[in-house]
């Protein structure tokens, strides 16, 4: 079987597997009922993974696994260009919780005749080793959103891409993370509860692409919607072609893109 096909096969078992089990009272409890993870072994697949993607010997990255065609995510490809047009074709990027830069390289095709500037905000492993082995002249790593702010300013626009359902807390990460006031806020590529309240889950992973389990969330989107209307304007709202199963039902990932500032009619 070639590369592509494996990844195929892959991915139809990503999207078809019910990784995600339980219903937990706690983050705690969830964690109790995790093997956990190996960090530096994952934190250095994604690192090999990253970097054979930025020395152009792969196309894509996604999870520390190589893809030989990009997926892209038309949503988060029309925000990128969108909040570029309402700043002179500038795009200053702050992508929290970015990994090793997946986000900007899956994008950078359609971002290339802009004035770029992308900003990870990630764990310290990441930011050390994003800074002196794949940073360029416009990604660049920070180990929080205030260091970035202190040196460059506010940024454009501040892109979560399917980071809030592995924080223990979202809901007050979320609010710090709105009392920045950013300009413009994209929720991206993110999976809800099919149910009208928050739930905990444990996920455990493919082994083809690492052994782990871990606790991580399936959001209330109604009330996640809700807290950015308490500070933001909803410009457009989007369902991802990404899937996955939960209790034997597809979810669709989902997201939305708002601004601090009204949206004319």
């Amino acid at each position: 079987m070639s590369l592509k096909e494996s990844l195929k096969v892959l991915v139809r078992r990503f999207v078809n597997t019910d990784m995600w089990a339980g219903d937990f009272a706690s983050w705690q409890e969830a964690q109790a009922r995790s093997t956990g993870y190996d960090a530096e072994a994952i934190f250095k697949k994604v690192e090999a993974a990253t970097l054979k993607v930025k020395n152009g010997e792969a196309v894509y990255e996604r999870d520390s696994v190589i893809f030989d065609e990009v997926e892209y995510s038309w949503p988060l490809v029309s925000a990128l260009l969108y909040v570029a047009t309402q700043n002179n074709n500038q795009l200053k990027v702050l992508d929290f919780g970015g990994s090793l830069g997946t986000s900007y390289f899956q994008n950078r095709k359609f971002i290339s005749h802009l004035q770029v500037e992308w900003n990870i905000v990630e764990q310290a492993g990441f930011v050390q080793t994003g800074m002196e082995k794949i940073a360029d002249d416009q990604l660049h790593f920070f180990y929080s959103i205030d260091e970035y702010i202190a040196k460059h300013g506010t940024p454009h626009l501040l892109l979560l891409a399917c980071t809030l359902p592995y924080i223990e807390k979202p809901y007050e990460l979320l609010d710090k993370l709105l009392s920045y006031n950013i300009p413009y806020l994209l929720i991206e590529n993110t999976y809800f509860n099919f149910e009208d309240r928050d739930r905990i889950t444990v996920q455990t992973v493919l082994p083809e692409i690492y052994q782990a389990s871990y606790p991580c969330w399936f959001l209330d989107y109604s009330k996640v919607k809700q807290q950015v209307t308490g500070r933001y304007h909803i410009i457009s709202e989007h369902t991802n072609n990404d899937s996955l199963v939960l209790d034997g039902r597809r979810l669709h990932y989902r997201g939305l893109l708002a601004s601090t500032a009204p949206i004319p009619v």
